[in-house]
């Protein structure tokens, strides 16, 4: 398929947008055809007139599971999505390749506002164009742009004022088609006071040729706020995975992230704070599991504004069969944030002679009343260790298995019970 400006305008007019989203997504492409890729990180080979830039839905959107494509809910059903919803969550927004195709929340007269970007242009249009593009600037590299010129669904969510979900938020993103681009745009504001966790999880069948998932994600936390956003991503090894996700933390303001890459071919993705208001709190824990032919550059950004804030930045990454897990971050306490603190820690594990990991961090300081802790440790897995276990009675398979999961247990504990022991068979699976 032939990339060009003619697919974005067919993209606007197929939803029936306003004429001001025609106009952003044209000088978004225009900036796509502008830039160059990164120049840092692993090398992307991408060709972009061999992706699909936009599939038709399998059906409208829709809260009954019984008005869904029976694919696509088989697919889901045996992706564990539906029993999550009926057993834990709060609501869902499940995508399939272009589209959201179910959505649906508990308390349906809620103020709580939570459905599919695409819907919450339409019906709430001035509180959409408010903190669109507000965050992530459609301009700041090739995929962003990318993302701008062809988004596609993605999660709309606003939690008002003082209300507090008890159950998590959570979004599903599938690719089942070859060669395929996803460009989900995902926008999250939790007002003063308010608390929400959310839950991400993609997946994609495994083929032959590249397919694409550039997404981008902007959340705003308000004054006395709560978000925790957790993502356990197991895209096949065709995917580049290149996201853009950053968060606003107001005073007193939390947010987390949550962030487990296990599969895509390439990855690359650093969440970040930007810790604007005073005693604002933001913090990032990661595992990444990098086995044959997959490179997985990641880490977190904290950008350090208000005074008396802190970040802490946690960093696991695991690597065997050749596979590459770098840690990529930056910590940033600018001259505002007086009294600032900033905690990085890296851990990394080599399971064999073939793999490689790289830290590379970047820490600034711009006051003399703020600090920075970073630690970093590289290993390989003890024979000692494995013998002792195996002494008992384990295989070495077992035994490796074993101590991989002691070594990601920080990582686990933030988890709800269900998606830990998912993470568990995700891993073994690998």
């Amino acid at each position: 398929m032939k990339l060009d400006k003619n697919l974005v305008i067919e993209l606007s007019k197929k939803k029936k947008e306003p004429k001001w989203m025609l106009e952003f997504r044209l000088l978004a492409f225009d900036k796509f055809l502008e830039l160059d890729n990164p120049n840092f990180g692993p090398k992307l080979d991408i060709d972009f007139d061999k992706i699909t830039y936009y599939k038709d839905k399998v059906n409208d959107m829709t809260d009954n599971w019984d008005n869904v494509n029976k694919t696509a809910r088989d697919t889901f059903c045996d992706l564990g999505v539906i029993k999550a919803e009926q057993d834990y969550l709060y609501g869902v927004t499940n995508q399939y390749e272009s589209e959201v195709i179910y959505h649906n929340i508990k308390d349906k007269n809620s103020e709580v506002i939570f459905t599919s970007t695409d819907d919450a242009l339409q019906k709430y249009p001035e509180l959409f164009k408010k903190y669109f593009n507000n965050l992530v600037n459609y301009a700041e590299n090739k995929y962003t742009a990318l993302n701008s010129a062809f988004w596609s669904g993605g999660s709309f969510i606003y939690i008002p004022k003082n209300v507090k979900l008890d159950r998590p938020l959570q979004s599903y993103f599938r690719i089942d088609t070859e060669s395929l681009g996803q460009f989900e745009r995902t926008i999250i504001i939790v007002d003063d006071g308010a608390e929400l966790e959310y839950i991400e999880g993609c997946t994609a069948r495994s083929y032959s040729t590249t397919s694409l998932h550039a997404g981008v994600v902007e959340i705003y936390v308000g004054k006395n706020a709560k978000c925790k956003y957790s993502t356990i991503q197991n895209w096949s090894k065709d995917v580049y995975n290149l996201v853009t996700k950053r968060a606003i933390v107001e005073d007193n303001g939390l947010m987390q992230w949550i962030d487990g890459n296990i599969g895509s071919h390439i990855t690359m993705k650093y969440p970040s704070c930007i810790l604007k208001g005073d005693n604002a709190v933001g913090n990032s824990i990661s595992i990444a599991y990098a086995s044959d032919s997959q490179i997985i550059d990641a880490g977190a950004k904290m950008i350090h504004i208000g005074k008396n804030t802190k970040s802490n930045i946690v960093s696991k990454s695991i690597s065997l069969n050749g596979g590459v897990s770098n840690y990529r971050g930056t910590t940033k306490i600018m001259k505002s944030a007086i009294n600032s603190k900033a905690k990085v820690k890296c851990d990394t594990i080599i399971l064999d002679n073939k793999s490689k990991s790289n830290t590379i961090p970047n820490n600034i300081v711009f006051n003399n009343t703020s600090q920075i802790e970073h630690e970093a440790t590289i290993s390989k897995v003890s024979t000692e260790q494995l013998f002792y276990l195996m002494s008992r009675g384990l295989s070495e398979e077992a035994a490796q298995e074993l101590l991989i999961m002691g070594f990601i247990d920080e990582f686990k504990h933030e988890l709800p019970l269900e998606y830990a022991v998912e993470l568990n068979r995700l891993l073994k699976n690998c």
